[in-house]
C-alpha cells in the first residue's frame, strides 16, 4: 500500500511506493525498536501511515577526558580508501583485524555531517541526509553509527533502507526528496567481511582531498572519545522508499527514448534478458525496471540480497559471476545478459551470442553508442586500456584520453576537460565505472545498462538481428594481457610512503635510460596535450595514489607493448599491467623489470617479488 510522507522541512507531500521492499522476491524483517539500541534490517518494511520524524541530537553519551594518540588517529586515517572509505568490519579475515568500527564510523559520519553544513552556499535550517546501504551483515550496526553521527553533527536523517549507490546520489536531485547529502554505505565486490562509505552531495561524489579532510576530523574525534560509541536515539531516522522513484526514472528514460511506435508503455515487450545481481542490491533492476516494461526476465539469477554472497563476488570482472550469467543467457536464448557489481555502480553485460562485453569491450559499446549520438566527442578512460581501443575509438570519430587509473580521477577529468571546452560525454574506467555527461557525470551500472538496452531495441526496429555486440566486432584484443601484484613488505602506517618510494624509483629508472627501449608514456596515444597520466595545467588534481606506464620497444617489433605500476588505494600492494602485440612480450618485460629494476634497485627488500618471479618461471604468455 502506498502512502505520502510528510517533508519536516517543507511540508511537502513525498509519494512513497513501498513495492521495491515489497517484492515477492526480497525477503523482509520486522523492524524493532528498543530504548537502549536499534536494529536496522537490510530492507525498509512497508509504511502503513503517515510519519513526520526528525532526528536531532537528543542522547549524548559521556566520553571520558580528551586523550589525543597518534595510533588512534592514524586507525582512522588509514580507512580513507582513495574518495570513499573502507575497511574490515567483521573478523574473519586471516591477518586483518576489524577497523570499521561502530565509533569510527560514527566519528566519520559526524564529520560529514559537518562537514556539508560548513559547506553550504546559502545556510539551510534542517539539513537532510539520506542513507542506503548494500545487504552486507555490518550493515545494521554501522547504521546505527552513521545515524548517530549525522544526529550530533545537527542533521535530519533519512533511511533508504537497501540501495544502490548511484541512487543516493540521485536522492540529492530527484524531486520531491532533493537531500542535501547522501551516504551509501557498501564495499563495492569486496568480501562480506569488509564495509565502507561513500559520499555524495548535490555536486557528485566527494573527492579524495575531500574525504582526506573528513576522515582528519573524525581521526581526532575518535581519538577524543577513546572508541566509545553513542547508541542512544530516542526516535528512528524517517524511513524513505526511494528507490522506487529512481526505478520509475529510469523507465521513464527508456520509454521516452525509444518511443516504441506500437507498445510505448512495454518498449521490451518480446525481448528477454538475464539479470544477475549477485546477491547484491541489483534485484530491483529485475522486476522494477525490466518486468514493467514488458521484458521477460526468466533465468535471472542471485537476485536476492544475501550480505554473504553465496554465489560468487558480485562484480562484472568476476570470471564466475560472467560464466554463469553467459550460460544462463544460451539456455534461454536470451537477448541480453546483464551483471552488476553489489552497490549497482558497475556492470558488464553477456550479448545475445554468449560473449562476455567488460573491461575495454564494454568501454568500446559504450563509445560506440555515445559517438554516435555526439560524433567527435572525447572518451576519457584509465591508462591500462589498449592501444587497440585507442584505434578503435578515433576510427569510430570519437578523440581518446588516458587518464590515471581510479573511477573518480577518471570522472574528475572528463569534469574538467568540459569545464575547458573540451566536449566530453563519456568516461570510464576499465573495471566497470563508467560515467556520462548527460546522467551528472555519475557512475551507474544501471544508467549504463539503460543505454545498452536502448541501443539493443534501436537495432530491432531497424530491422538488424546481430544484437548489441556486433557494434564492436571491429575491435582487436591485445595478444597479451597480464595483471601482477607485489605486496609491500611493512607495517600499515608505512606501508604508503614505501610503495610511493618504489613507484617513484621505478619513474627514475625509466628516465635516466636504465631499462632499455622503455620511455615514460605521459599521454600514450591521447591527442589532449596538457593533461593524461600526468597534470600539467594551472589546477592540476591532486594525487591519490602514485602511477606510470612505460610504452616498451626493441628494434624487432618496434613499440610492441605497455607496462603498468601503479600503487593501490585499495591494500598495500603494487599492480603491474602489461599489454603485449608479440607473443612471448609480457615475459620480457617482466624479466626486465625483475632483473634490471627490482633487484638492481634492492627493492625485494621492501616489495614480495614472489608472484612476479613465478609468473616468469611459469613461462605463459597470457
Amino acid at each position: 500500500m502506498a502512502c505520502s510522507i510528510s517533508s519536516p522541512q517543507n511540508n511537502q507531500s513525498i509519494y512513497l511506493n513501498p513495492s521495491f521492499l515489497s517484492n515477492r522476491r526480497t525477503s523482509i524483517k520486522p523492524i524493532l525498536f528498543k530504548s537502549t539500541n536499534i536494529n536496522f534490517p537490510f530492507s525498509s518494511p512497508p509504511l502503513s501511515k503517515p510519519v513526520i520524524i526528525s532526528l536531532k541530537s537528543s542522547s549524548i553519551a559521556k566520553y571520558d577526558d580528551v586523550v589525543v594518540v597518534d595510533e588512534e588517529m592514524d586507525k582512522i586515517r588509514r580507512l580513507q580508501n582513495g574518495s570513499d572509505v573502507r575497511g574490515v568490519a567483521l573478523e574473519g579475515e586471516k591477518n586483518r583485524t576489524v577497523d570499521l568500527t561502530p565509533p569510527a564510523v560514527e566519528a566519520i559520519a559526524e564529520s560529514f555531517g559537518e562537514w556539508v553544513i560548513e559547506g553550504l552556499e546559502t545556510p539551510v535550517e534542517n539539513v537532510r541526509v539520506s542513507l542506503g546501504k548494500d545487504p552486507r551483515i555490518s550493515g545494521p550496526s554501522l547504521s546505527v553509527a552513521v545515524f548517530s553521527g549525522l544526529s550530533r553533527a545537527g542533521c535530519v536523517v533519512f533511511d533508504m533502507g537497501l540501495a544502490t549507490t548511484p541512487a543516493c546520489f540521485m536522492s540529492t536531485v530527484l524531486p520531491p526528496f532533493a537531500f542535501d547529502a547522501s551516504i551509501m554505505m557498501t564495499a563495492s565486490h569486496l568480501p562480506y567481511t569488509r564495509n565502507g562509505l561513500k559520499f555524495f552531495t548535490k555536486k557528485g561524489g566527494l573527492t579524495s582531498p575531500d574525504v582526506e579532510e573528513i576522515c582528519g576530523k573524525a581521526a581526532r574525534k575518535y581519538a577524543n572519545r577513546l572508541t566509545k560509541v553513542s547508541t542512544l536515539l530516542n526516535v528512528p531516522p524517517t524511513r524513505v522508499d526511494f528507490m522506487s522513484a529512481y526505478a520509475q526514472h529510469l523507465r521513464e528514460i527508456i520509454k521516452a527514448r525509444v518511443n516504441h511506435p506500437i507498445h510505448y508503455d512495454t518498449p521490451l515487450q518480446g525481448f528477454q534478458i538475464i539479470v544477475n545481481a549477485g546477491n547484491g542490491s541489483g534485484g530491483f533492476f529485475t522486476w522494477d525496471v525490466l518486468d514493467k516494461l514488458g521484458a521477460d526476465t526468466f533465468g535471472s539469477l542471485h537476485l536476492n540480497p544475501d550480505g554473504m554472497f553465496p554465489n560468487h563476488i558480485p562484480n562484472p570482472e568476476d570470471k564466475t559471476a560472467m560464466a554463469l550469467t553467459r550460460a544462463a543467457v544460451l539456455e534461454n536464448s536470451a537477448d541480453l545478459g546483464i551483471v552488476f557489481d553489489t552497490d549497482v555502480d558497475r556492470s558488464g553485460v553477456v550479448d545475445n551470442k554468449g560473449n562476455p562485453i567488460n573491461g575495454d569491450k564494454l568501454i568500446a559499446l559504450m563509445s560506440a553508442i555515445v559517438l554516435r549520438e555526439h560524433p567527435g566527442t572525447t572518451i576519457v578512460t584509465d591508462a591500462r586500456t589498449s592501444m587497440a581501443l585507442t584505434r578503435f575509438v578515433t576510427s569510430k570519430g570519437g578523440r581518446h584520453c588516458l587518464y590515471r587509473v581510479g573511477y573518480r580521477n577518471v570522472i574528475d577529468k572528463g569534469v574538467q576537460l568540459n569545464k575547458d571546452g573540451v566536449e566530453t560525454h563519456l568516461m570510464m574506467e576499465t573495471s566497470g565505472h563508467g560515467a556520462l555527461k548527460e546522467n551528472y557525470f555519475l557512475d551507474d551500472g544501471a544508467y549504463m545498462v539503460v543505454k545498452i538496452i536502448i541501443e539493443m531495441v534501436r537495432m530491432k526496429l531497424e530491422g538488424s538481428d546481430e544484437g548489441v555486440g556486433s557494434l564492436i566486432k571491429d575491435l582487436e584484443e591485445p595478444l597479451e594481457s597480464v595483471e601482477l601484484r607485489m605486496n609491500i613488505i611493512s607495517e600499515p602506517k608505512y606501508a604508503k610512503a614505501r610503495g610511493i618510494e618504489a613507484i617513484e624509483t621505478f619513474r627514475d629508472y625509466v628516465e635516466e635510460g636504465k631499462l632499455e627501449g622503455w620511455e615514460l608514456d605521459a599521454c600514450g596515444d591521447c591527442w589532449v596535450s596538457e593533461g593524461c597520466l600526468v597534470d600539467l595545467n594551472d589546477t592540476p588534481a591532486a594525487i591519490d595514489a602514485h602511477m606510470y606506464r612505460a610504452k616498451v620497444s626493441d628494434k624487432e617489433h618496434g613499440q610492441f607493448g605497455w607496462i603498468h605500476l601503479r600503487q593501490s588505494i585499495h591494500n598495500p600492494n603494487i599492480a603491474v599491467n602489461m599489454q603485449s602485440s608479440v607473443p612471448g612480450g609480457c615475459q620480457t618485460m617482466t624479466r626486465v623489470l625483475i632483473d634490471k629494476f627490482l633487484l638492481a634497485g634492492e627493492l625485494d627488500s621492501i616489495l614480495d617479488i614472489s608472484q612476479i618471479e613465478n609468473y616468469v618461471k611459469s613461462g605463459q604468455g597470457s
